[in-house]
């Protein structure tokens, strides 16, 4: 059997790396007709590294043009690269100096619009949603039979999108730092411009009271956030549905209006990786906040332990020193907080990544890290922060998809931008978008995913991203995505987070 492939099933993404990713399975035996012949040495499986040249034990495996281990073992050409022959460089914390390199891909600006609701505080969301924020978690269960009350008096929600409990098991028996972020991200939901109604929803005898809970918020729109404490009435149940029908009523005014692209803020967000992911998603993901920055725009990329790698990356793009100190914190205050509990700071990717292709943190940094485009870092926000300038920021936050996600909603992203290349069910409390780095999983799980990344193996940037523009701006006007549609709505808040 003939099994000379073209060159083009394998796709070497810089100049200077040694190696490829495959583009289909490879079979032991395939030979490749680059400007030298390799032949593949194994099977090899798809999204996963084929050698180009021959390596050397202690060699830098080279991919993205920059380092994401080192050779374990001799290797040939044509042998496959993976766990069991290459480790990471990574170890603790770093030095580093401020060395910018600034070269963002320019776009055009154009007069696009999305239709949203401007808030009486100039914010502006995406949602009119109805949402109950417990302060305790011992509550969650009475919140859902306000919601079922609720739902059988008004099926169709009047115009409120949707209707969301933010189950969590916090506010009690908490101290400290970790009592303050779990009431900062309660409050940065309360205060959501997705949110056209909330009623904050207390027990009596928590620590997160709703007294203090008052206090904390500031000031508020008395018509648009509402408050209850079991303890204090005779039927909580039906006192909270008093209180919704009151949201219900006030929010019957609310409608959509056009709204400039530069009032849209993206959370960049990445889960279930695979050999992909840094190809096809990631570069979408980062073309589009490059595209939405020149609008105007914000996008705020998270998840500190997939920057582990590539950090150096992001502190070339800060915008001026302070940013790049900022930064720098950021990056080792994160590791320190992983060495504090005797953890390495680099016990990451995942099995399901693994299985993907991906094979070292700095594999899956260089990769994940594609999500923020070229443009320059204006920003580094705490964990719980709002966005507080236009650009790109970088927020605080652990991996974990849920917290991840959470966090960049408590930031006030309207939507986040999920890439994927094993697949995930799950949504925040914002509009969740879920964009497949392969057709395969595409065509799967179609009830979980918006949008194929994996034609960018076969099509155009251009082409690919304009598409994406056009459904992002039907999201934000109103179009449900597959976590709205599959009502797969949730909060996570960190525990023992770090602080910068």
């Amino acid at each position: 059997m003939d099994r000379t492939t073209k060159a083009s099933d394998l796709l070497k993404l810089n100049s200077e790396d040694n190696v490829a990713v495959a583009l289909h399975p490879i079979t032991a035996g395939t030979v490749f007709q680059t400007p030298q012949s390799i032949t593949a040495n194994m099977d090899i499986p798809q999204g996963h590294k084929i050698a180009l040249c021959s390596l050397k034990k202690g060699d830098n495996i080279i991919k993205y043009g920059y380092p994401i281990g080192h050779a374990l073992e001799d290797i040939k050409m044509g042998d496959w690269i993976h766990t069991h022959n290459i480790k990471t460089n990574l170890s603790g914390e770093l030095s580093y100096t401020y060395q910018p390199d600034l070269r963002p891909v320019n776009y055009e600006k154009r007069a696009l619009t999305f239709d949203g609701y401007r808030r009486a505080n100039n914010k502006v969301g995406i949602r009119n949603d109805l949402l109950i924020v417990p302060t305790v978690g011992c509550i969650n269960g009475m919140a859902e039979l306000m919601i079922q009350k609720f739902k059988n008096n008004h099926p169709d929600l009047g115009t409120f999108d949707n209707v969301t409990i933010l189950k969590h098991p916090y506010g009690c028996s908490q101290l400290g730092k970790d009592h303050k972020n779990t009431q900062k991200v309660l409050i940065d939901a309360v205060q959501h411009p997705n949110a056209g109604g909330v009623l904050v929803f207390g027990l009596g005898c928590e620590n997160n009271t709703v007294k203090e809970f008052k206090q904390s918020l500031g000031e508020y729109d008395s018509s648009r956030i509402k408050f209850l404490v079991a303890q204090e009435v005779d039927d909580e149940v039906e006192a909270g549905v008093q209180l919704l029908e009151e949201l219900y009523l006030t929010a019957q005014e609310d409608s959509r209006e056009p709204i400039p692209l530069s009032e849209l803020t993206i959370g960049l967000k990445c889960g279930g990786s695979d050999g992909f992911s840094g190809i096809t998603a990631n570069p979408l993901l980062g073309a589009f906040s490059d595209f939405l920055i020149a609008q105007g725009g914000s996008s705020v990329l998270t998840e500190v332990p997939e920057m582990f790698g590539a950090e150096q990356v992001l502190m070339a793009r800060a915008k001026d020193e302070q940013v790049f100190e900022d930064i720098v914190h950021l990056i080792n205050d994160f590791k320190e907080y992983f060495l504090s509990f005797g953890e390495p700071v680099y016990e990451n990717p995942s099995p399901g990544n693994k299985d993907g292709g991906i094979t070292t943190l700095e594999d899956k940094s260089l990769g994940c890290t594609q999500k923020s485009g070229t443009s320059a870092v204006v920003d580094v926000l705490h964990y719980g922060d709002k966005v507080k300038e236009k650009g790109l920021s970088l927020l605080e936050g652990p991996g974990n998809d849920l917290v991840a996600a959470s966090a960049l909603a408590s930031a006030d992203c309207q939507l986040v931008l999920f890439t994927t290349g094993r697949g995930t069910p799950f949504g925040a409390y914002v509009p969740t978008m879920k964009v497949a780095t392969n057709t395969q999983i595409f065509d799967k799980k179609g009830h979980w995913m918006d949008f194929n990344a994996g034609r960018l193996l076969n099509e155009p940037m251009e082409v690919v991203l304009e598409d994406f523009i056009q459904s992002i701006i039907a999201v934000a006007s109103g179009q449900q995505t597959r976590n709205e549609s599959n009502d797969v709505r949730e909060i996570a808040i960190f525990k023992n987070g770090v602080t910068l």
